[in-house]
């Protein structure tokens, strides 16, 4: 968008544009020749591989003609989904099934001590205000019960950690952005909105949570907190800025959407669309900034320009402006991209960048199922236009009482072909493995080292021959099985010769969710798949299965995924401000599944012009945490389109939402 005042074209919308021009097959190119043996080929074969695989989750059978046979293990569905589902709506409110409650809390603002500095209606508070506050767009997050390195059974007291994905120029500030070049204490206030907040949190007698004031476990952590390379990259000269010559650290996280957790009770957050805070006017960029978006004339916010200059914020200019690296930033972008690890129980802790994970827009990452001596295995999409699925198996094994963050620096990275019979295929991205090298000298690609092939993960991918899919976010494994889950939100530049099993539909404008099974071990290098659900208007089918959407169920560009411990997947959804302003779906909402019977009810539906995203629960499954991002987002300075959570004529603030059962029982009965 344009801001009124500056003329300078901002933009808000987080979200980097498509930089893979790969020539990666589709399914389309390679479905193989005992398809044309299928009955049902009638059409296209977009349309006879749809079909195909919308059955059950399949494997290869050893019999003659090769035909799949099922490998999902059987589970028991929960005995919930008991309440009245919502109905689709526009109101500027929360809305949650009857016999149910729902309160605001920690809106971005929020003082994290009570001596701290309060948030100001007006928005007037200062960048050192912000640095003490919560941040803005809550995202991704997790509850730690206070007893989690122990028992981990606490659900009245715990650490909530939560995301700051990206800041709303038109809302951060009492009257929008003031001038470009930038005025400093605005740049450091928004820096200061991005990244974590750590928040000790408390049942109270009559059942609310409020901040523990004045707890030292209270912190945050900003787009300027120093931080840690930890894995293959550290070290590289290529990671070599003048903050860091030796190449080990650097300053800060920024667009935090996803998030994880680990077996040993730390918190992970993603770098999403991190390349647009930057910009290279280089004439030649490096492929490590053009591959992922680096823009040549300014960053989103324009922070490289802030006056009077700080070393903090001409980091956000990557041109070569030096005789050599150790002199400016032109590596600066090379710090992120990755997945960040945050020990939320020592607030003296230096959070750590683990590269070992692959550098690209991370929107979330989760674990596989943990087996005492076998290695740790970690799933994460790259959220942008035809990119990839991928999967980290650690080289060390795990035992809960030595496991540590080590475990996430050494290991193989690998990304996902999915073929069109249903089966999949876990390529490796390491010079090690003869097949991958042999691929990397087929394409006249050189990478130095491995350091190299993850900070250039994405274009490593392009030379294995990954599947390139509909815009990967988050995923969820089942409690219980393992399988595996993830939303594909969106992808409405894929042509109907582009369509492939996976990705079934051309210009794709309200997702679907894919699923898969390891075969044998979850760490295994082949897997079986299907289609969970395809998203739409009431009467959206999902071929091979008796789903139908219907009134109750019906949602378009599913994002946040999460299983609770009762097997249950909770399904949040991520619309544009033009698709929830008019169309069948009203607001962004929140619905949950039952994998097994495919029953799907919507739980929420969140304010005007917000997105749903965040979710965790109290261990006894009595208290929901969820996040509302960006209500509001289509202001402008003088025109709020939301006024939630504090109503009447209020700026819109990004907050955290708690969810009870007014009966006390369990969330989704």
């Amino acid at each position: 968008m344009t801001d009124k005042k500056t003329n300078v074209s901002i933009d808000n919308s987080g979200v980097d544009p498509q930089t893979n021009f790969s020539v990666n097959p589709t399914f389309a190119a390679i479905v193989d020749s005992r398809m044309a043996r299928r009955s049902f080929l009638k059409g296209s074969v977009g349309a006879a591989v749809a079909a195909f695989i919308g059955g059950s989750v399949v494997g290869c059978s050893s019999s003659d003609d090769g035909e799949p046979t099922p490998v999902v293990p059987p589970v028991t569905s929960a005995p919930l989904l008991g309440f009245t589902a919502v109905a689709t709506g526009r109101a500027d409110a929360i809305v949650v099934p009857q016999g149910y409650s729902a309160q605001a809390f920690l809106p971005w603002g929020t003082p994290l001590n009570g001596s701290y500095p309060p948030f100001l209606a007006d928005a007037s508070n200062s960048g050192s205000d912000q640095e003490q506050q919560v941040g803005m767009h809550h995202d991704g997050m997790h509850f730690f019960p206070i007893d989690a390195r122990s028992d981990g059974n606490n659900s009245t007291e715990g650490l909530l950690v939560f995301n700051h994905e990206y800041i709303d120029n038109n809302l951060i500030h009492t009257n929008g952005i003031t001038t470009v070049p930038r005025l400093a204490d605005e740049v450091r206030k928004e820096v200061a909105a991005h990244g974590v907040s750590v928040a000790h949190i408390q049942q109270q007698a009559d059942g609310s949570w409020a901040l523990v004031d004045n707890s030292p476990f209270n912190r945050r952590i900003t787009g300027a907190t120093p931080m840690e390379l930890a894995g293959p990259v550290r070290g590289s000269a290529k990671v070599v800025t003048k903050y860091s010559p030796d190449g080990s650290r650097t300053r800060g996280t920024l667009n935090n959407c996803g998030n994880g957790y680990t077996p040993w009770g730390t918190y992970l957050t993603c770098e999403e669309n991190w390349a647009g805070y930057f910009m290279n006017a280089d004439a030649d960029k490096p492929r490590e900034h053009s591959r992922y978006g680096v823009p040549s004339a300014n960053g989103r916010y324009f922070w490289e320009t802030a006056t009077p200059a700080a070393d903090v914020y001409q980091r956000f200019n990557a041109s070569s402006l030096a005789a050599t690296a150790a002199g400016d930033y032109r590596n600066e972008p090379n710090t992120f991209g990755w997945i960040v690890e945050i020990d939320p129980f020592n607030p003296d802790s230096v959070p750590q960048k683990r590269t070992a994970l692959g550098r690209f827009g991370h929107e979330g990452v989760i674990f596989g199922k943990l087996e005492e001596g076998k290695p740790v295995v970690v799933y994460s999409g790259d959220d942008s236009t035809f990119e990839y699925i991928y999967k980290f198996v650690s080289t060390a094994p795990y035992y809960k009482n030595t496991a540590g963050g080590h475990l996430l620096n050494d290991g193989i990275l690998y990304v996902a072909r999915f073929n069109a019979d249903g089966s999949g295929d876990w390529l490796p991205l390491d010079l090690n493995n003869a097949g991958f090298a042999a691929k990397v000298a087929a394409a006249g690609v050189n990478f130095s080292d491995q350091a190299d092939v993850l900070l250039n993960t994405r274009l490593a991918a392009d030379v294995a021959g990954a599947t390139k899919m509909d815009r990967p976010e988050w995923g969820a494994v089942h409690p219980q099985t393992g399988e595996v889950y993830f939303t594909l939100t969106n992808n409405t530049r894929r042509t109907e010769a582009q369509t492939d099993g996976a990705n079934p539909r051309a210009a794709n404008a309200t997702g679907h969710i894919i699923r898969w099974n390891e075969r044998d071990t979850q760490e295994a290098t082949a897997f079986d798949w299907d289609i969970f659900l395809l998203a739409g208007d009431v009467g959206t089918a999902t071929p091979g299965t008796d789903l139908t959407l219907s009134a109750d169920n019906h949602l378009a560009s599913p994002d946040g995924l999460w299983f609770d411990s009762n097997g249950l997947l909770w399904i949040q959804t991520d619309m544009s401000g033009s698709q929830q302003g008019e169309g069948p779906f009203g607001n962004n909402q929140m619905l949950v599944a039952d994998p097994v019977t495919r029953q799907i009810k919507r739980f929420l539906v969140g304010p005007t012009d917000c997105e749903v995203t965040g979710i965790s629960a109290t261990p006894d499954m009595k208290t929901l945490f969820v996040n509302i991002q960006h209500p509001g987002d289509r202001s402008t300075p003088d025109n709020f389109t939301s006024h939630w959570p504090d109503g009447g004529s209020s700026r819109a603030r990004s907050a955290t939402v708690v969810i009870t059962k007014d009966d006390g029982g369990i969330i989704g009965s």
